[in-house]
């Protein structure tokens, strides 16, 4: 594959702004890399084909390298590829140290690493530790064992309650849909919190910890820079397993059922998310990092998938021998208005602070619904996604783009015959799934498969007819495009050290402040070196007037400004560079 970039369409740089390799190291100087950079979620399932099966592989994310480098990211995030009935595509893993041949080989991932790392890209690897495949041989040795095993222990095995032990150990509901215990012919149950393929390891067994952090020591050892740790907030479980109190009404203390659907579970099922002693096993997972660190002075890192609604116990998981990092949600659920925005924004940062952290910004997964669908579809969802990234990329702390997020891609709706994700099954055909956010990247051509695989071969998920405008190589040439939007935004992150992490530890660190006195509808914000050196200013429902004397550099859609007053229409987010004095 041809990278799809092209120079005709790069975005005019401000003058002093270097490009290309120049901006390979984000903040530059000594700072770690994680805490200002933009990485990238591959979807691996459904970013680039090579083998002609219709699903994405290992050898697909190489030849894409030069895509991503020249869209400005600095590294990506790679959900699963290792050994794997696929029950949960790729989530129910059977080997943590091995490539299932759908992906690829560990060669491939080693001439993956090794190019990424020539590019100036760090590879982030996914680590699945709450849970294991049905076909581990681990699993598949306490099934044989039986009740009562030193093999059952790695497990959740507990035996039922009522007459014969015929109902559940408790009132746990998987997240897939219907109870989180499934019956063995011995009669014993064992816990899955996701789909019955997926049993839930025992994490205060000391094997099970042991063994991980071996996972852990095998991808380093091969030269990963870190790893997303899936349902870093479920690991370990309340010790006697009560039931969870009757459901409550959701209400500003708890999570609406749309956020519960999404993973904010823990308020109504306190006993198995978020327990305490998950702060064990990442003090112990830190202390491993560090010591990798302290050998060849390479910076790794840890980023968990923490859905934890509160902000303060959301900060507990980045103290200082912890996490490097964790996912910030709150702008997932935020609605697309000026108020929302700042109240998630104020909270996330007040609470990474006290433990001198900063938020991880997203805005999208392969798990939740795209932006372009969440704030309304159509040519309105395009606008605000479109205004939305533009407002995260210029926030303090890092970010997470998912594959597609540069396009602007629409959520899909997938036949219900073509459907694929486990949970359309588990929830009885009633809840569609994540099949409509994973749908394979179109890269050019005008007809599908879009060159994500080979021409006739049909993808694992059907993309839509009419893709051919959002493809990467069309909107390489469209200077008004979303991917150049992106690349713009990316190259000035990078290119101005108050939007990141200055290298320096001696030079002024750079700040963040709030513009008052604006209309309802207006969300304006200062990135500061001293005085403020960039103002991001949105829109959400309705045009604004601000005075504002300075130099535009950037718009998420068409502004007026006459280098003193900026009218933003709505929908709409700006980057000026306030003028001086």
């Amino acid at each position: 594959m041809d990278p799809v970039a092209t120079d005709p369409a790069d975005p005019p740089a401000p003058a002093g702004i270097p490009t290309g390799a120049a901006l390979r190291q984000p903040g530059g100087g000594a700072a770690p890399w994680w805490r200002d950079a933009v990485m990238y979620e591959v979807y691996i399932r459904s970013f680039a084909d090579t083998d002609g099966d219709g699903v994405g592989d290992l050898e697909g994310i190489r030849r894409r390298l030069p895509d991503l480098a020249d869209l400005g990211v600095d590294g990506v995030w790679i959900t699963p590829f290792y050994r794997s009935p696929m029950a949960d595509h790729g989530y129910d893993v059977a080997d943590h140290t091995d490539v299932d041949p759908m992906f690829g080989t560990l060669a491939d991932l080693d001439a993956l690493l090794a190019d990424a790392h020539t590019a100036g890209l760090k590879v982030v690897v996914d680590l699945v530790p709450n849970h294991s495949s049905s076909e581990h041989p681990a699993f598949q040795a306490a099934l044989a064992a039986g009740p009562g095993s030193p093999e059952r222990e790695l497990y959740l095995f507990r035996d039922g309650r009522g007459p014969g032990g015929a109902r559940p150990p408790n009132n746990w509901m998987s997240v897939f849909g219907g109870p989180a215990w499934t019956r063995v012919p011995d009669g014993q149950w064992y816990l899955h919190l996701f789909a019955r393929e997926q049993p839930d390891w025992n994490w205060r067994h000391p094997r099970v910890r042991a063994e991980h952090r071996e996972v852990l020591r095998f991808w380093l050892d091969r030269g990963v820079d870190g790893f997303r740790i899936d349902v870093s907030h479920g690991l370990v479980k309340d010790e006697a397993l009560r039931d969870h109190p009757d459901p409550v009404t959701a209400s500003a203390d708890h999570p609406t059922p749309d956020q519960v659907d999404a993973g904010f579970r823990e308020v109504l099922e306190p006993y198995s998310w978020d327990q305490d002693g998950v702060h064990e096993i990442y003090r112990e997972w830190r202390a491993l990092l560090d010591e990798y660190d302290r050998r060849d002075g390479r910076a790794r890192m840890l980023v968990g998938e923490t859905w934890v609604a509160d902000p303060e116990r959301l900060a507990r998981y980045v103290r200082p021998d912890e996490l490097h990092l964790t996912f910030t949600f709150s702008l997932l659920f935020a609605p697309f208005s000026a108020p929302a925005w700042r109240s998630a924004i104020d909270a996330a940062r007040a609470a990474t602070a006290a433990v001198g952290a900063l938020p991880t910004w997203v805005l999208a997964n392969h798990d939740v619904v795209r932006p372009t669908g969440r704030y309304g579809g159509g040519d309105v969802g395009l606008r605000r996604a479109r205004a939305a990234l533009l407002a995260l990329l210029a926030l303090p702390g890092t970010a997470y783009l998912y594959q597609g997020d540069e396009l602007g891609l629409p959520q899909v709706d997938v036949p219900p015959e073509q459907r694929r994700d486990p949970i359309w099954e588990r929830s009885g055909h009633t809840a569609a799934g994540r099949d409509g956010t994973r749908v394979p990247m179109p890269w050019s051509g005008q007809e599908p498969p879009y060159g994500f695989t080979d021409d006739g071969t049909e993808p694992w998920l059907p993309q839509p007819a009419d893709w051919g405008d959002l493809t990467a190589a069309a909107q390489s040439v469209d200077p008004m495009s979303t991917r150049v939007l992106v690349r713009g935004a990316l190259a000035l992150r990078r290119a101005l050290p108050f939007l990141g992490d200055p290298g320096d530890p001696d030079a002024p660190r750079p700040g963040f402040r709030w513009r008052d006195g604006l209309p309802t509808s207006c969300l304006a914000f200062d990135r500061t070196v001293g005085g403020p050196a960039l103002t991001c200013v949105m829109s959400t429902e309705e045009e604004v007037h601000l005075a504002l004397a300075g130099r535009l550099v950037l718009a998420s859609s068409p502004v007026g400004y006459d280098g003193a007053t900026l009218v933003l229409p709505p929908d709409t987010t700006a980057w000026v560079i306030p003028r001086s004095g």
